[in-house]
């Protein structure tokens, strides 16, 4: 009897989304427009930064210093109009001027040290940090070919190889953690925007009178927008292949498991938001809120977690996003099967049942005041 009458909300669930064209755009057609956009326009490596050179020594070695940095695809020649110098960066044409001056190449043939100025625009710190690393790698390896073999012999050379993306594709990054934003975003909004419509028109109340339980109304309206979630999964990583090439490398079982866990979750925090807000306008701004914020800055979808501070590291552990994307990445790029996945999975659930419990607290209470 009971899975009857669940079965009869999932199903009349269904039908009340199909009904609705503008929740089957919101769940279909918007998420393929955002995966589009995240992934064609967010770029997380930095090029062509503009970089002016400013030679006094005009010899070989200098000449070659600078045909080096260029050579390097992240800077492109800017032209100094000043008539000082860091006159570019005051002006904003460049973000980091170097000069080399006169002598530089005789001291560097006399075993002195030469000196090179390098001024680099600190306002954009992160785009600082990779200037001035290729920087040095560039210097270094101009120092190591001016002292041919004995370098070999003076430290240690790191043989260095990138693992799972040798050839350094952003999108094997970008494209596999903006499956658990978007994902993380729009079942919720449904099923939030759903129930919330149903208490402005006077339905709820219809259910109430019905002789379905609270539980039971939470698993039918939980399982039908699982799987509304679920096709919306299965149209991203279509589009993520056809467009982006992102395709799977590993074990295609944890996805399939951690997908309909990971969406547990996110409708369960959609049917709280739901329940304690009265108008859709509400919900959507509650959800647009709590799961854009979470899912950009808690969730690693861009930064590194350890670099999330103190408290907000130990809050993102309550982010269930945080867990998926890291999934997805281990599914689409590293393929290291169960053995890296099972935690993550065991922690998504854990989360979604916690939801659960609250949304059904919830709901009874709904209930009796009703």
């Amino acid at each position: 009897m009971i899975i009857r009458r669940i079965r009869n909300q999932f199903f009349k669930e269904l039908q009340q989304f199909q009904r609705d064209r503008l929740g089957v755009a919101l769940a279909f057609i918007l998420p393929v427009i955002a995966l589009l956009i995240i992934g064609f326009a967010i770029r997380l490596e930095a090029k062509n930064i503009p970089l002016v050179a400013r030679d006094l020594d005009q010899t070989t070695l200098s000449r070659s210093y600078i045909e080096r940095l260029y050579a390097t695809n992240l800077f492109v020649p800017a032209e100094w109009q000043g008539r000082r110098f860091p006159d570019a960066l005051d002006r904003g044409t460049a973000q980091v001027q170097i000069t080399i001056p006169a002598g530089f190449a005789a001291d560097a043939a006399a075993g002195r040290t030469g000196t090179v100025e390098v001024v680099i625009d600190g306002s954009d710190t992160i785009n600082a940090r990779v200037i001035d690393l290729a920087i040095k790698g560039t210097t270094l390896a101009v120092v190591q070919e001016q002292l041919g073999e004995l370098s070999k012999t003076l430290g240690i050379v790191a043989q260095v190889r990138l693992w799972f993306n040798p050839g350094r594709e952003e999108s094997l990054f970008i494209v596999p953690g903006s499956y658990g934003v978007i994902l993380a975003i729009f079942p919720p909004l449904l099923i939030a925007i759903a129930l919330v419509r149903e208490k402005e028109q006077g339905t709820m109340l219809q259910l109430y009178a019905s002789s379905l339980s609270a539980l039971e109304l939470l698993i039918g309206k939980s399982l039908a927008y699982i799987a509304v979630g679920l096709g919306e999964a299965l149209l991203l990583f279509i589009v993520g292949f056809l467009c982006f090439g992102v395709r799977l490398v590993g074990d295609p079982f944890p996805l399939l498991l951690g997908t309909p866990v990971f969406l547990l979750a996110g409708v369960q925090l959609g049917l709280i938001i739901g329940i304690f807000t009265t108008t859709q306008s509400a919900a959507v701004q509650a959800i647009g809120t709590i799961k854009v914020l979470t899912a950009f800055l808690l969730a690693g979808f861009l930064f590194p977690l350890n670099s999330v501070p103190f408290p907000f590291s130990i809050a993102s552990y309550l982010v269930p996003v945080r867990y998926y994307i890291e999934l997805c990445r281990d599914v689409f790029v590293r393929g290291s099967g169960w053995f890296g996945t099972w935690s993550l999975i065991l922690a998504m659930l854990i989360l979604g049942l916690a939801e659960f419990g609250l949304a059904w607290w919830g709901m009874r209470r709904m209930q009796l005041a009703s």
